[in-house]
Protein backbone atom coordinates (compact mmCIF):
# COMPACT_ATOMS: atom_id res chain seq x y z
CA UNK A 1 0.00 0.00 0.00
CA UNK A 2 1.69 3.16 -1.20
CA UNK A 3 0.88 5.49 2.10
CA UNK A 4 3.21 3.51 4.48
CA UNK A 5 2.35 4.87 7.77
CA UNK A 6 0.19 7.36 9.48
CA UNK A 7 0.98 8.64 12.82
CA UNK A 8 -1.43 10.49 14.94
CA UNK A 9 0.86 12.57 17.53
CA UNK A 10 -1.75 14.61 19.46
CA UNK A 11 -5.24 15.61 18.47
CA UNK A 12 -4.36 18.09 16.10
CA UNK A 13 -0.85 16.64 14.51
CA UNK A 14 -0.43 13.82 12.81
CA UNK A 15 2.03 12.36 10.32
CA UNK A 16 1.92 10.96 6.93
CA UNK A 17 4.53 8.51 5.39
CA UNK A 18 4.49 7.41 1.80
CA UNK A 19 6.48 4.32 0.25
CA UNK A 20 7.33 6.08 -3.34
CA UNK A 21 6.79 2.47 -5.48
CA UNK A 22 4.56 3.52 -8.01
CA UNK A 23 5.51 4.87 -11.18
CA UNK A 24 5.77 8.91 -12.11
CA UNK A 25 2.52 8.46 -14.43
CA UNK A 26 0.83 6.69 -11.74
CA UNK A 27 1.47 9.68 -9.45
CA UNK A 28 1.11 12.58 -11.84
CA UNK A 29 -2.89 11.20 -12.53
CA UNK A 30 -5.32 13.01 -10.87
CA UNK A 31 -3.15 15.68 -9.49
CA UNK A 32 -3.71 19.13 -10.20
CA UNK A 33 -0.34 21.51 -9.82
CA UNK A 34 0.08 24.71 -9.21
CA UNK A 35 2.51 26.81 -11.93
CA UNK A 36 4.83 27.36 -9.33
CA UNK A 37 5.15 23.87 -8.69
CA UNK A 38 4.61 22.20 -12.28
CA UNK A 39 7.99 24.23 -13.21
CA UNK A 40 9.49 22.65 -10.11
CA UNK A 41 9.01 19.05 -11.40
CA UNK A 42 9.61 19.43 -15.01
CA UNK A 43 12.93 21.20 -13.16
CA UNK A 44 13.88 18.46 -11.47
CA UNK A 45 16.56 16.01 -13.62
CA UNK A 46 16.34 13.34 -11.27
CA UNK A 47 13.03 10.51 -12.02
CA UNK A 48 12.85 9.82 -8.10
CA UNK A 49 12.59 13.38 -7.30
CA UNK A 50 9.84 13.76 -9.60
CA UNK A 51 8.18 10.63 -7.92
CA UNK A 52 8.60 11.48 -4.39
CA UNK A 53 7.59 15.34 -4.68
CA UNK A 54 4.15 13.70 -6.62
CA UNK A 55 4.13 11.57 -3.59
CA UNK A 56 3.76 14.16 -0.98
CA UNK A 57 0.68 15.43 -3.26
CA UNK A 58 -0.91 12.29 -2.60
CA UNK A 59 -0.11 12.60 1.06
CA UNK A 60 -1.59 16.39 0.91
CA UNK A 61 -4.58 14.32 -0.36
CA UNK A 62 -4.92 11.95 3.06
CA UNK A 63 -4.80 15.31 4.81
CA UNK A 64 -7.95 16.59 2.84
CA UNK A 65 -5.30 18.76 1.07
CA UNK A 66 -4.64 19.42 -2.93
CA UNK A 67 -1.46 21.43 -4.33
CA UNK A 68 -3.66 24.84 -4.62
CA UNK A 69 -4.07 24.75 -0.55
CA UNK A 70 0.00 24.62 -0.41
CA UNK A 71 2.73 27.82 -0.66
CA UNK A 72 6.18 28.62 0.22
CA UNK A 73 7.86 31.48 1.64
CA UNK A 74 10.40 33.56 0.33
CA UNK A 75 13.35 31.32 2.94
CA UNK A 76 11.17 28.52 0.89
CA UNK A 77 9.12 27.38 3.84
CA UNK A 78 6.21 25.55 2.89
CA UNK A 79 2.59 26.69 4.35
CA UNK A 80 -1.17 25.98 4.08
CA UNK A 81 -3.89 28.49 3.21
CA UNK A 82 -6.01 27.49 5.96
CA UNK A 83 -2.97 29.02 8.62
CA UNK A 84 -2.15 25.19 9.59
CA UNK A 85 1.37 24.28 9.51
CA UNK A 86 2.79 21.79 7.37
CA UNK A 87 6.58 20.61 7.16
CA UNK A 88 7.82 18.01 4.75
CA UNK A 89 10.78 16.17 4.10
CA UNK A 90 11.86 13.64 1.15
CA UNK A 91 14.26 10.80 1.23
CA UNK A 92 15.66 8.24 -1.61
CA UNK A 93 12.10 6.16 -1.77
CA UNK A 94 10.17 7.71 1.36
CA UNK A 95 8.27 11.23 2.04
CA UNK A 96 6.49 12.47 4.78
CA UNK A 97 4.53 15.55 5.92
CA UNK A 98 3.09 16.57 9.08
CA UNK A 99 0.52 18.74 9.66
CA UNK A 100 -0.61 20.73 13.13
CA UNK A 101 -1.93 23.60 14.55
CA UNK A 102 1.35 24.32 15.55
CA UNK A 103 4.65 25.31 14.05
CA UNK A 104 6.07 21.52 13.33
CA UNK A 105 9.02 19.72 11.67
CA UNK A 106 10.04 16.78 10.14
CA UNK A 107 13.07 15.13 8.59
CA UNK A 108 13.29 11.40 7.38
CA UNK A 109 17.19 10.57 6.74
CA UNK A 110 18.27 7.08 5.18
CA UNK A 111 20.96 5.53 7.59
CA UNK A 112 24.26 5.76 5.72
CA UNK A 113 28.00 5.61 6.97
CA UNK A 114 28.07 8.62 5.14
CA UNK A 115 27.23 10.43 8.18
CA UNK A 116 30.48 9.20 10.21
CA UNK A 117 32.19 11.69 7.38
CA UNK A 118 30.39 14.48 8.51
CA UNK A 119 29.37 14.05 12.19
CA UNK A 120 31.37 16.30 13.61
CA UNK A 121 30.24 19.31 11.69
CA UNK A 122 27.09 18.97 13.62
CA UNK A 123 27.73 17.28 17.05
CA UNK A 124 30.71 17.30 19.30
CA UNK A 125 31.34 13.38 18.75
CA UNK A 126 32.64 12.55 21.96
CA UNK A 127 29.52 12.64 23.42
CA UNK A 128 29.33 9.05 22.11
CA UNK A 129 31.84 7.31 23.11
CA UNK A 130 29.71 4.86 24.91
CA UNK A 131 27.97 3.26 21.89
CA UNK A 132 28.49 -0.76 20.99
CA UNK A 133 29.31 -0.70 17.57
CA UNK A 134 29.08 1.86 14.11
CA UNK A 135 25.61 0.26 13.45
CA UNK A 136 24.64 2.22 16.75
CA UNK A 137 26.55 5.05 16.02
CA UNK A 138 25.04 5.42 13.07
CA UNK A 139 21.68 5.38 14.23
CA UNK A 140 22.26 7.65 16.93
CA UNK A 141 23.83 10.11 14.71
CA UNK A 142 20.71 10.04 11.93
CA UNK A 143 18.32 10.56 15.15
CA UNK A 144 20.50 13.84 16.06
CA UNK A 145 20.45 15.06 12.57
CA UNK A 146 17.15 14.54 12.13
CA UNK A 147 16.36 16.16 15.56
CA UNK A 148 18.52 19.49 14.00
CA UNK A 149 16.78 19.26 10.62
CA UNK A 150 13.21 19.19 11.77
CA UNK A 151 13.98 22.22 14.23
CA UNK A 152 16.30 24.06 11.92
CA UNK A 153 12.72 23.77 9.48
CA UNK A 154 10.59 25.33 11.87
CA UNK A 155 12.95 28.41 12.38
CA UNK A 156 13.98 28.82 9.04
CA UNK A 157 16.98 31.25 10.24
CA UNK A 158 19.23 31.75 8.20
CA UNK A 159 22.83 31.23 10.00
CA UNK A 160 21.86 29.32 12.28
CA UNK A 161 24.36 26.39 13.07
CA UNK A 162 23.80 22.39 13.76
CA UNK A 163 26.82 22.44 15.85
CA UNK A 164 26.93 25.63 17.30
CA UNK A 165 23.30 26.31 18.07
CA UNK A 166 20.97 23.20 18.49
CA UNK A 167 21.58 20.99 21.44
CA UNK A 168 19.89 17.70 20.93
CA UNK A 169 19.27 15.81 24.76
CA UNK A 170 20.79 12.52 25.27
CA UNK A 171 19.05 9.94 24.70
CA UNK A 172 18.44 5.56 24.55
CA UNK A 173 16.80 4.58 21.02
CA UNK A 174 13.90 2.95 23.40
CA UNK A 175 12.75 6.19 24.03
CA UNK A 176 11.76 7.64 20.77
CA UNK A 177 11.50 10.84 22.16
CA UNK A 178 14.45 14.06 23.54
CA UNK A 179 14.89 17.50 23.65
CA UNK A 180 16.32 19.97 21.90
CA UNK A 181 17.11 23.21 22.98
CA UNK A 182 18.11 25.90 20.70
CA UNK A 183 20.14 29.55 21.56
CA UNK A 184 20.32 31.54 18.57
CA UNK A 185 19.65 35.67 17.34
CA UNK A 186 17.93 35.99 20.78
CA UNK A 187 15.77 32.58 20.43
CA UNK A 188 16.30 30.73 23.41
CA UNK A 189 13.69 27.87 23.45
CA UNK A 190 13.19 24.04 24.00
CA UNK A 191 11.61 21.68 21.21
CA UNK A 192 10.00 18.46 21.65
CA UNK A 193 11.34 15.86 19.14
CA UNK A 194 10.19 12.17 18.15
CA UNK A 195 11.58 9.58 16.17
CA UNK A 196 10.83 6.54 14.50
CA UNK A 197 13.01 3.90 12.49
CA UNK A 198 12.24 1.43 9.95
CA UNK A 199 13.78 -0.22 6.87
CA UNK A 200 17.01 1.74 7.10
CA UNK A 201 15.53 4.90 7.66
CA UNK A 202 15.07 7.40 10.29
CA UNK A 203 11.67 9.80 10.73
CA UNK A 204 12.10 12.47 13.15
CA UNK A 205 9.40 15.23 14.22
CA UNK A 206 9.76 18.14 16.27
CA UNK A 207 7.21 20.84 17.82
CA UNK A 208 8.04 23.66 20.23
CA UNK A 209 8.21 22.41 23.96
CA UNK A 210 5.30 23.90 26.37
CA UNK A 211 7.96 24.70 28.68
CA UNK A 212 8.62 27.47 26.50
CA UNK A 213 5.39 28.84 27.61
CA UNK A 214 6.51 28.14 31.15
CA UNK A 215 9.92 29.90 31.28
Amino acid sequence: MPLYKTITVDEHTKVFIWKVEESLEWLSHGIELTEHCRKRVDGMKSEIHRRGFMSIRHLLAEAGYIDHDLYYDKLGKPHLKDDKYISITHSFNFTAIIISNKDVGIDIEKQRNKILKIASKFTPLDEYHTLANEEALIRKLTIVWGAKESVYKMLAQPGIGFLQHINVTDFDFDDAETTTHVRYNGIDAWFDISFLEFENFTCVHAMSSSSNSKA
